[in-house]
């Protein structure tokens, strides 16, 4: 391994940096706090930045399913002191190939009451309050306006909120504002104006274009919303871009994975049609819909004494719609048994459409505002990131060094559905 000293931060690689001042191995070592892992990946399926957790992947060429898998084989080459970082989270794989790759580096500590320079200084000081801006005042995202002011106060320091309609707007900065009890205090709320929709540290996408109607249940109504919403989601990704937006894209909309790998082709693409990766990254952009399928799952698997233990010991997996992967345990793993509650839960939301009512409150409680809520905290939860090229869901959080994907034992026949469904989403955009 080579060691460096950059800017007062310690580096280390498996190949060498010329342009780096080296540092022996002795040096390196006493450094206290956060290290950075320097490599070269393709920025097309890799992020810029993330949180290592365990040792193997620091001898990944590649970034793929190997996140979510737990490897106990350490290389005997890799050195103890390393190892001890990388298990308390203090080492950052940074990629050299993108663009001022030295600005993870050198990010420094926002204020209290600022907003943060970058991404990375946003999941580095989780504990200061975050502003977060909703766009889209639909079902969805007013319902997620109406939670977040009721739950956000600890996590969130004002909540904005746009839409097109203007008397969707003043409807909202009415009632959200007649919220109130003695001795509680919700975080202020606030119309903003389509130039401002970015002055905020998170920014969530829930505008919905051509919502399928009531009588549709023959076809995954998701996908029919693909192309409206990537059209209108693709503004929003290139505005970002123009304001060189630094904090989390957060999407919602339907279907929530393909719409994310949208936003980053989006914003990343110039007037030339070329990708220059100049806008957001792709550990920017989070998608919130795995959280409902979760708690769908759980709601049907109560409901059967073979399946009552998925609470505990289950896992769910991919997009939010098809393609959705539901492991009942993965400490005894049941094929059958997974695939049923895979089924029950993806047809859940037609069950709700043959009543008569378009399914909107669990996706927007369950996938959306609890999530985000516990995104702002750092803690676990359900959300699809970047993955080798791909948005998948899996449980992940964010800590000071960045998104961590929970890594599992996974066994055999469920790394075949996983890879299935990953192969698919790669398929499609």
């Amino acid at each position: 391994m080579y060691f460096y000293n950059f800017n007062s931060e310690v580096c280390f690689s498996l190949t060498p940096y010329p342009d780096v001042n080296k540092i022996s191995e002795k040096t390196a070592m006493q450094k206290n706090g956060v290290i950075y892992f320097l490599r070269e990946l393709d920025p097309k399926t890799s992020r810029k930045s993330y949180s290592i957790s365990q040792a193997s992947q620091l001898y990944f060429s590649n970034e793929d399913l190997r996140l979510l898998i737990k490897d106990n084989n350490i290389k005997e080459s890799t050195p103890n002191w390393i190892i001890s970082k990388i298990n308390s989270n203090q080492v950052v794989s940074v990629n050299t190939n993108y663009p001022n790759w030295h600005a993870t580096i050198n990010s420094q500590v926002p204020s209290k009451n600022g907003s943060c320079n970058s991404a990375s200084e946003l999941v580095r000081f989780l504990k200061y309050k975050s502003s977060v801006n909703i766009c889209g005042l639909g079902d969805v995202g007013g319902t997620l306006l109406t939670t977040l002011r009721l739950i956000g106060s600890d996590y969130i320091s004002k909540i904005g909120f746009y839409d097109t309609d203007p008397n969707k707007v003043a409807r909202y900065e009415y009632e959200i504002n007649q919220i109130f009890i003695d001795g509680k205090n919700f975080p202020p709320v606030s119309a903003v104006t389509a130039d401002k929709i970015f002055d905020c540290d998170m920014f969530v996408f829930c505008v919905a274009s051509g919502v399928p109607p009531i009588g549709s249940e023959k076809q995954d109504v998701r996908m029919v919303q693909l192309d409206a919403n990537s059209k209108i989601l693709s503004i929003y990704a290139k505005l970002a871009r123009r304001n060189n937006f630094q904090g989390i894209f957060a999407v919602v909309s339907d279907p929530v994975d393909l719409l994310c790998k949208s936003a980053l082709i989006s914003s990343n693409t110039n007037e030339m049609g070329m990708y220059d990766l100049k806008g957001l990254l792709p550990e920017q952009i989070r998608g919130y819909g795995l959280g409902v399928m979760n708690a769908r799952a759980i709601f049907f698997a109560k409901q059967n004494i073979k399946s009552k233990h998925y609470k505990d010991e289950g896992r769910a997996f991919g997009p939010h719609g098809k393609g959705l992967v539901i492991a009942d345990s993965i400490k005894n793993y049941n094929e059958q048994l997974s695939l049923e509650l895979t089924h029950k839960t993806i047809t859940a939301n037609m069950q709700v459409r043959k009543t008569g009512y378009k399914p909107y409150i669990a996706p927007a409680i369950s996938s959306a505002a609890l999530p985000i809520i516990e995104t702002l905290k750092g803690d676990w939860h359900y959300s699809s990131t970047f993955i080798g090229g791909v948005y998948m869901g899996a449980r992940n959080r964010l800590n000071r060094t960045g998104v961590e994907i929970e890594t599992l034992d996974i066994p055999s026949p469920l790394i075949a559905r996983l890879n299935e469904t990953y192969k698919m989403l790669g398929d499609i955009i």
